[in-house]
Parts: structure tokens; C-alpha cells; sequence
């Protein structure tokens, strides 16, 4: 009954305002920083007592657009590695989480991490907590914590759900940065098209008329093709960011048009390879990771199963964990699905044979996740120049097109 004024008055420390100050200390040197009050008053007030003279208190402003305030995974990977460096120094749990929580520059984040504080303090299991906030910490996580309460070695489990996030995001940021490159040179492509066919060629045309000469087929259509941009400009920029925003709704609210696309992926030359490698990777990763928490296999698989990050993969793995939970071996229901390379197989079997599987699995992510480096090394460097080759040709194709006539009326003077 102690704890709920305690709890009060934390929660109402929280919401209060943020007021940016600036003052001089005692050696005449000015400073600034930020401080949370109920009003200007109890700023001064504070900051006289920690022997600075204040010359200007305001309250901060809170911004119109603040996109970046949004929790992303590498947010909850920071937290995570922080908690765990913290309670590895033996420092208790609710106070570990008090002190990340108040260090944290992200008001959204601050507030959850404070929130599972409050929780944890009035006695809720931090496993509990953390699955109060399902969109920050799935099952995975949450289970690895709770097995970790159970066998007493919080910080070490901690430490292992910290290094996965770490190359799972390193993972996501490779295949990210293999499919991004092209996009934005495509993207490229378009508008500097778009400007010459809108802005530059009608002035090339106006020029072309007082000529009073045939026109090369080639710069016929060029100009033509900017008639056309001219008038309908809108729906021709507009068309693209539509079947953008289409897809991406598409692909969030139907299930079936998700499953299609991931079946579609694996098949594309190239980037099917580096996704299905992927897969590969972060299927050993997080096996590896539950496994080594002391998670049994039949559970771990369904956690397993949504971090493939494909729905071809993610069905595979649940047949896999039916299998499994009937007495089958890992290896040989593997090999049922037609997946996974003989080489991982393999390795597998051995690790079950030898009763050292996240070990084997451990050693199977590591390569694949070395493969996925590389074949997004390789990808980058074969499209590059494709790309590139790409550009020169449009907007090349461009500047012959308007420069044709010009070489024809001098070739005839």
C-alpha cells in the first residue's frame, strides 16, 4: 500500500513539462541544459540551489512533426543491451530500468521503459511487463526473459536476446541497403526524365519550328512523349506514389497478396537468392538463441517461425514443429521441406547427434549471415553499373534526340 503514492508522484514527475534553461555557475562560466518542473519558479528555485545563478527559463516547445519520437526495433536493441550491462554490474532490476528509462533522449521510449518500471516495482514479473507492450517485445523475447526468471540468469539471457537483435538488425540492414541502392537510382531516373521532358524539351521545340525542316523520327517522338508529360504531368508523378502506397497497403492488409509476393521474391533472379539466404540466417539465429535460453525445440519453432522474415519459410518451419512435437528429428524434417541446403542439413544432424545443437546452429547463422554480407556485396556491385548504364541511356537518348536536328541543319549548310 506504501508503493501507491510513490507510484503517483512518479507518474505525475513524468507528465510534467520540460523547460530549456541557460545560467552562469559559480566560476562565471555560462551553462545551459533542460529540466522538468511544474513551472519556471521551481526551475530557478532548483537551479539556485545547485549554485547556479539562472538568466533564462522557457518552457520547450514540443515540435509539430515529430516523426522521429517513433520506437523502432533498434530503440528496444538498445535497451536491451543497456539493461543487460547494468544488471551484469549488479545493479537491481528496478533500478536499472529507472535509470535507462530517465538517460533515454525519446519521450515514447522513456515512457514505456518507465512504465514497465511502475510495473515491475508493484510487483508484475518482467517478462509480464514487457508483454504488456506486445508491439515492442513479441513472444520470442518475452519468453527468453522469462526463462531467464525462472533459472535465475536474467543478465545472461539478456545478453544473448541483445546480441541477437544486434545481428538481426545488421541482417535487415544489409538486405535493406542490397534493395534500396536501385530503388533511389530508379527514382533518379524518373524525375531527371520527367524535368527534361516537362521544363527543357519544349524549349528545344519552339526552336525545332522555326527551322521549317523534317524532323528525325527519334525527336518526333521525344516530343511528343513531352506533350504528353506536359499535359497529363500530374497523373504521370502521381501514378507511381499511388501503386507505392498501394502495394505497401496491399501488402499489409491482405494476406493472401503478402503470401503471393513472398512465393513471388523467392523466385526473382538474384534477389530470391539473398532473401531465401536470409531466411536461412535468421531461422539458425533465432533457433540458436531459444534453444540456448533453455527454450524447448517444439516451442522455440513457432517463435522461429514468424522471424524467417518469408511467409514460404515461416509455413515451412510450422510443418517442421508438427513433425517435431511427433517424434521426428529436426534434420530429417528439414529435409522434408525441400528449403534448406544440404550443407545446413547436415550440420544439424550432427549437432543432434553430437547433443550440441545451438552450438551448430550458432555456427550455421554465422556463415549464412557472412553469405548474406557477401551476396549483398556482390549485388551492389553488379547492378551499379547496370543502373548506371540505365541513366546514361534515357537521358542520353534525350540529348541526341534534341541535338539530331541541329547536326542535320548543319551537315545541310
Amino acid at each position: 500500500m506504501a508503493k501507491k503514492p510513490t507510484l503517483a508522484k512518479a507518474k505525475k514527475k513524468e507528465e510534467e513539462p520540460t523547460f530549456k534553461w541557460e545560467g552562469t555557475d559559480k566560476r562565471g562560466v555560462r551553462v545551459k541544459g533542460e529540466l522538468r518542473g511544474p513551472n519556471q519558479n521551481t526551475i530557478k528555485a532548483e537551479l539556485r540551489r545547485q549554485g547556479i545563478n539562472p538568466l533564462s527559463v522557457r518552457k520547450k516547445a514540443k515540435p509539430l512533426l515529430n516523426f522521429g519520437d517513433k520506437i523502432v526495433p533498434k530503440d528496444i536493441m538498445l535497451f536491451t543491451r543497456q539493461l543487460c550491462t547494468m544488471l551484469s554490474s549488479g545493479i537491481a532490476v528496478v533500478q536499472a530500468l529507472d535509470m535507462v528509462g530517465h538517460s533515454n533522449r525519446k519521450p515514447k521510449v522513456k515512457e514505456m521503459i518507465l512504465d514497465i518500471k511502475n510495473e515491475v516495482e508493484s510487483g508484475t514479473a518482467l517478462s509480464k511487463a514487457f508483454a504488456k507492450h506486445h508491439l515492442y517485445f513479441n513472444d520470442l523475447y518475452c519468453s527468453l526473459v522469462h526463462a531467464g526468471e525462472e533459472a535465475g540468469v536474467l543478465e545472461v539471457l539478456l545478453d544473448k536476446i541483445a546480441t541477437y537483435l544486434e545481428k538481426s538488425e545488421a541482417l535487415k540492414a544489409k538486405v535493406k541497403k542490397a534493395l534500396t541502392y536501385p530503388v533511389i537510382v530508379l527514382i533518379f531516373a524518373f524525375v531527371v526524365t520527367a524535368i527534361l521532358l516537362i521544363f527543357v524539351i519544349p524549349t528545344f521545340q519552339e526552336l525545332f519550328e522555326g527551322f521549317g525542316a523534317e524532323l528525325p523520327a527519334l525527336t518526333k517522338f521525344v516530343i511528343e512523349l513531352s506533350k504528353v508529360f506536359q499535359e497529363y504531368w500530374y497523373l504521370i508523378l502521381g501514378t507511381p506514389v499511388a501503386a507505392v502506397v498501394g502495394f505497401i497497403e496491399a501488402r499489409k492488409r491482405s494476406r493472401t497478396f503478402y503470401q503471393w509476393l513472398d512465393r513471388m521474391v523467392l523466385q526473382m533472379p538474384l534477389i530470391g537468392d539473398l532473401v531465401a539466404t536470409s531466411a536461412n540466417a535468421r531461422f539458425a539465429r533465432t533457433l540458436s538463441t531459444l534453444f540456448a535460453g533453455g527454450v524447448p525445440l517444439v516451442d522455440a519453432m513457432q517463435s522461429v517461425a514468424g522471424a524467417t522474415g518469408n511467409y514460404v519459410y515461416e509455413r515451412a518451419v510450422l510443418e517442421m514443429r508438427e513433425s517435431v512435437s511427433i517424434g521426428q528429428q529436426l534434420n530429417f524434417a528439414m529435409r522434408q521441406s525441400s528449403l534448406f541446403p544440404d550443407m545446413v542439413v547436415q550440420m544439424i544432424a550432427i549437432g543432434e547427434e553430437a547433443g550440441s545443437l545451438g552450438d551448430m546452429l550458432a555456427k550455421v547463422a554465422d556463415f549464412y549471415e557472412a553469405e548474406v554480407d557477401q551476396k549483398v556485396d556482390q549485388l551492389t556491385t553488379m547492378i551499379e553499373p547496370l543502373l548506371m548504364a540505365f541513366l546514361a541511356g534515357v537521358v542520353g537518348t534525350l540529348v541526341i534526340a534534341m541535338y539530331l536536328p541541329i547536326f542535320k541543319l548543319a551537315s545541310a549548310v
